[in-house]
């Protein structure tokens, strides 16, 4: 899976450990969510981290839901689950990585 390169502008708050906003760990990095998305530190700015391709999570037989015990990310126009060090969205009958 591959990020993006866009850059966040205009960031004016430093993330980092009791930010305020939920940290999770991606690949050799790590996402803050901000605004909806997700941001990552990069050089002296903070780069948008979004997945650049849809990949479908295969064999996934939990639900992910209000309750389920994962935590909850909004993001965009759905809600992401954190799972197994990464993060999944809902799309039609599966579950992609993000």
């Amino acid at each position: 899976m591959t990020a993006t390169h866009t850059q966040h502008p205009e960031h004016d708050h430093a993330h980092g450990q009791g930010c305020g906003h939920t940290a999770i760990p991606h690949g050799d990095h790590v996402d803050y969510v901000h605004d909806g998305h997700l941001h990552r530190a990069h050089d002296d700015h903070y780069d948008e981290c979004e997945p650049s391709e849809h990949t479908a999570h295969q064999d996934h037989p939990h639900a992910h839901g209000d309750g389920c015990g994962h935590v909850a990310v909004p993001h965009g126009d759905h809600v992401d689950y954190l799972h197994d060090g990464h993060r999944h969205a809902a799309h039609d009958d599966h579950y992609d990585e993000h």
